[in-house]
């Protein structure tokens, strides 16, 4: 449990930087990332470089005792490289160049940008791939942000051509996966293939689901490039990447395989504002952020790579979102000891010192623009005065686990029966009540082992292999799935026996109808002798298995055929945290509902409770210890805000 910052040095006087890596120890600092957007300093006209500074600030960084993370800095290519090869930049779906001027202005096919990007990569991992103080390397920066995922330049039109050939072979194979008899999209050659955009209407959903595999595709490929330079001159250095948080056009666990070390940017107040929450949630955490966001995050990327950690680390209001509110007194704390309590390596805050200038002068730092310690920063030597006493964290595989698969969540984009949900929402809205039940939670994929999971859910997953049904039989869990389930096959058609496809069998269900309402059409759903309101998606199905619960007009709306179980609704919200607990009770799974504010983590033998409301809670309600004194962190009164943390027997 280690803790960082992000620092540009090329932002300041030399002067400061002695004082400032001072005082970034003294603050219980040990990480430093540099250098990720400094290309122009770095190489100011091609083929001529200027290591000085760079030199300079790895010295006095390193000899204060600081180890770097150093940034390649390919997520900002200079004006001279763009004005040299205007091939490079990004085109947008109608054919206009995205211009210089800010950041992640390149294309990732562009062939001339990998070959740049490479020998910049190669010059710096040769000057600092063995420097004693250099010990991670990040390779850019947030790839896909801004809506840099996708390009439609000459160069992204000619890789998917080669990669559809590659996929495909024969022509013929492309035009049955695509089904381009209907509206007489038949193609004659690879060559005829545009991307799916600037269409009359909407475009092909095979061919989207395609090109959304083929950019995910794009992104890895760039990225092995620069880990392959890196590990080739670098030996025995971790290569990380941050990623955006709830960012889901890019395969994470895939691009994650060439990384030691998935790492992400946590900003939860302000992706608060930005996100489908209702007004009154936002309200309630304006400035403390989602309860279940940043785990979420945390969770997911702990199941891509062998080691996760949080890159950047929100201090303060940030500049980008519709509302930039400041984080409660408490929370950056509370934030960073839930990163440790989910297993993260170490956590990061961005950044140091405020910029007074540019884009991001309204981004909160550790320190203010005139280096004023900012409050937050007693919050962070608190983390670190702590972190000694509660080291080596144990992440045991929980009981329950959540699949998650990229390709579903791109197909909910490109149809999503409805057009107030998003792609990552059926996970969230299943990972939240696990969460409001005190759970912990496990993400798995397609290529994870699923021994020893008591309950496995499927929230709304539509493309699921054969491989994956069977990997469900035989794990011994009890599987939940909810409505679409199965409902495409891996080339985005409805299955030649309608949904659930591979599961209809182990469900015991086929789905005859599927229905989106509106919000004020409720779901009425009767369960034993309650009655109960699902909302958005309704499916008409046949089935021979146990009814557990029938919709109003008496349809069977929940059934179970041995240990699978499938809801033919969305259960959000209340139903959902409802049904996870009479799954975990079937399933042996202690649970209990602690509300909308108070979550928990345990790790080993060491249990965690994070209060993200408004008002205190009693601790003791749950079990924790009654005394004080038998905390390592905090006391059973806890106060909004803040965390508690106390030992107890480890988990069977």
């Amino acid at each position: 449990m280690k803790l960082g910052v992000c620092y540009y040095p090329e932002h300041w006087p030399e002067s400061d930087w002695p004082n400032d890596a001072r005082m970034m120890r003294e603050a219980g600092l040990t990480h430093v990332r540099i250098g990720e957007f400094a290309w122009s300093r770095l190489e100011p006209r091609q083929g001529v470089y200027d290591w000085d500074w760079l030199d300079k600030a790895i010295h006095v960084l390193s000899s204060a005792g600081l180890e770097i993370t150093l940034g390649t800095p390919t997520a900002t290519p200079p004006k001279w490289l763009v004005d040299a090869h205007p091939d490079i930049l990004p085109v947008d779906e109608n054919g206009h160049p995205r211009k210089f001027g800010s950041r992640r202005h390149y294309c990732f096919s562009s062939a001339t940008y990998r070959a740049e990007s490479s020998r910049i990569v190669e010059a710096l991992a040769r000057r600092y791939g063995n420097h004693p103080g250099v010990t991670m390397w990040q390779t850019d920066n947030e790839y896909g942000h801004h809506g840099s995922d996708e390009s439609f330049s000459p160069d992204a039109i000619l890789a998917f051509r080669g990669w559809l050939e590659a996929r495909y072979a024969d022509i013929s194979a492309l035009n049955a996966a695509w089904g381009t008899v209907f509206w007489s999209q038949t193609y004659n050659r690879f060559d005829e293939v545009d991307p799916p955009c600037a269409t009359v209407t909407e475009a092909n959903p095979s061919h989207r689901l395609d090109w959304r595999r083929f950019c995910s595709d794009q992104m890895c490929s760039f990225n092995q490039l620069q880990v392959d330079i890196i590990r080739r001159h670098s030996p025995g250095r971790a290569v990380t990447h941050n990623f955006i948080g709830d960012f889901f056009r890019l395969d994470h666990r895939d691009i994650s395989r060439a990384l030691d070390v998935a790492t992400w940017d946590s900003y939860p107040i302000g992706l608060l504002s930005e996100s489908q929450s209702t007004e009154e949630q936002k309200a309630r955490w304006l400035r403390a952020g989602d309860p279940d966001f940043a785990a979420f995050n945390h969770d997911v990327f702990r199941a891509c790579a062998p080691r996760w950690a949080v890159m950047e680390q929100q201090p303060g209001p940030v500049n980008w979102a519709t509302y930039n509110a400041a984080p409660a007194p408490g929370m950056v704390r509370l934030w960073t000891w839930e990163a440790f309590a989910h297993g993260a390596a170490f956590v990061s805050y961005f950044r140091w010192r405020q910029a007074p200038f540019a884009q991001e002068q309204m981004h909160a730092g550790l320190l203010a623009p005139d280096r004023t310690p900012q409050p937050v920063l007693e919050e962070v030597r608190a983390v670190g005065r702590k972190a000694a006493l509660i080291a080596d964290l144990k992440q045991e595989k929980a009981d329950v686990a959540i699949f998650l698969d990229y390709p579903s969540l791109w197909q909910h984009e490109i149809q999503p029966h409805g057009n107030r949900v998003g792609p990552l929402e059926p996970s969230r809205t299943v990972y939240a009540a696990c969460r409001r039940l005190g759970l912990n939670v496990d993400f798995v994929f397609s290529d994870t082992p699923l021994d020893g999971y008591r309950i496995i859910l499927v929230p709304s997953v539509p493309i699921l292999s054969g491989e994956t049904c069977e990997a469900f039989k035989s794990s011994g869990a009890l599987v939940f799935a909810t409505a679409l389930t199965g409902s495409r096959t891996d080339c985005g058609h409805i299955p030649a026996g309608l949904a659930p496809g591979v599961l209809a069998e182990a469900f015991g269900v086929r789905v005859e109808q599927l229905e989106t309402l509106p919000p004020f059409e409720k779901i009425g759903i009767r369960i034993n002798d309650q009655n109960f309101s699902g909302g958005r998606w309704r499916e008409t199905i046949t089935t021979g298995a146990d009814v557990r619960a029938r919709f109003a007009k008496g349809e069977p709306a929940w059934v179970r055929n041995g240990r699978f179980q499938y809801a033919a609704f969305w259960p959000g919200g209340d139903l959902m945290v409802e049904l996870v607990k009479r799954l975990c009770g079937e399933a042996g799974v202690p649970c209990r509902d602690i509300g909308p504010d108070l979550r928990l983590r345990r790790a080993g033998d060491i249990q965690f409770a994070f209060n993200y409301g408004p008002g205190r809670q009693d601790l003791r309600q749950i079990g924790a210890p009654d005394e004080a004194g038998d905390y390592l962190i905090g006391a059973p009164d806890l106060a909004p805000h803040d965390l508690a943390v106390w030992k107890t027997t480890p988990a069977n």
